[in-house]
């Protein structure tokens, strides 16, 4: 059996590390109150979308919009730094409109 290969954004490839995915987590969630239970939950979302899609290729991307997906429900600090990271903000103005965003979105849920 093929492993799975991860595009990077510059076309790269690599084998994919379920211990790299959660290196990621680990540091987004750092002194956060995530359990490591929680960050499993996170790597085992991922792997089964994978698993569902029968590729052998993922993007970076895809892996990314999932992770950020999970991370919303479970800590937004967690999220806004693993965005910060994935995203690659060039600038201050878009990690404001991001937070901007998180906002509206947690007013629309409390109404």
């Amino acid at each position: 059996m093929n492993p799975l290969l991860v595009v990077k954004k510059d076309s790269t490839r690599q084998v994919y590390s379920q211990e790299k995915l959660l290196g990621g987590l680990l540091r987004a969630c750092e002194k956060r109150p995530v359990s490591h239970d929680q960050l499993m939950s996170v790597v085992n979302t991922v792997e089964s979308h994978i698993a569902n899609n029968a590729k052998r290729e993922i993007s970076t991307t895809e892996i990314g919009e999932l992770v950020m997906e999970q991370l919303k429900t479970i800590d937004d600090v967690a999220y806004v730094r693993f965005a910060s990271v994935y995203k690659e903000f060039k600038d201050v103005g878009s990690f404001n409109a991001m937070i901007a965003e998180m906002a509206k979105n947690t007013e629309k849920k409390g109404t």
